[in-house]
């Protein structure tokens, strides 16, 4: 095994910040949720009101109707930003799959002691994107012949991954990875794996829709809106109304 060098060291320092980002918006998050709650109750007593309060969660999309897919590309911020913006996409989620640890927590996913990868489910209108496509966007959108990691993020819960959930999906991202290596794009052979899916664990709700609500956090500005303004020049066809400039 080769000693470490700088630059893996600059890397895992990168992917530690990434990993307390995160820690501090939970805990901002909580903080805000625990003064909402002793906010309202004091409102209440001060009322004489015998109201309960309920804390609910934003209306999901019907799922109904919708086929699905899955993918590991490195950080979930960054792939659940891109696929987003994907015409024909209607719902995307950030989560952990791949492992063998139940209902884990990014904490315990980021240690690399779970099996499981940072991972999006991408819920998808097949009559509007086929999957054929979005394994397309999967593979043009992170390197997926770096092992183990992408860019500053090491460790196997940042390995490039793709889920099948039948024999067509599997022949499909086989089908690519053959043509990708045939056509010599990367100078080197994609290490994505390709396995079965399993069981998705979601993520935690201050993980969901990252890239928009925290446009100020620096690994945001830095690693994800590269890749994520690199998909919208590129794949402009495929973009949402919305998200096309000019």
């Amino acid at each position: 095994m080769r000693p470490p060098t700088d630059i893996d060291t600059k890397a895992k320092d990168f992917s530690n910040l990434k990993l307390a980002f995160s820690v501090i918006q939970e805990n901002i998050n909580m903080r805000y949720l625990l003064f909402a709650v002793v906010w309202t109750i004091a409102a209440c007593n001060a009322q004489n009101q015998n109201a309960v309060t309920t804390l609910t969660q934003p209306t999901a999309i019907p799922k109904e109707g919708l086929s699905k897919a899955t993918f590991a590309g490195g950080c979930f911020w960054c792939t659940e930003a891109i696929f987003e913006r994907t015409k024909g996409v209607e719902d995307v989620v950030s989560g952990y799959t791949g492992g063998y640890k139940e209902n884990p927590k990014y904490e315990e996913v980021g240690s690399h002691t779970t099996g499981h990868a940072e991972a999006v489910e991408v819920y998808y209108d097949s009559t509007v994107i086929d999957y054929p496509t979005l394994v397309e966007i999967f593979f043009a959108t992170h390197d997926p012949t770096q092992l183990n990691r992408q860019g500053p993020d090491v460790g196997e819960s940042y390995r490039s991954a793709a889920f099948y959930r039948n024999e067509a999906e599997r022949q499909i991202i086989q089908k690519r990875i053959d043509d990708l290596n045939q056509s010599g794009k990367y100078g080197q052979p994609i290490v994505t794996q390709v396995v079965p899916f399993k069981k998705f664990y979601l993520a935690e709700d201050y993980h969901q829709n990252y890239y928009e609500i925290h446009p100020e956090n620096p690994y945001v500005q830095r690693v994800s809106g590269p890749k994520v303004e690199k998909f919208v020049k590129e794949y402009s066809a495929l973009l949402k109304d919305k998200y096309k400039k000019g």
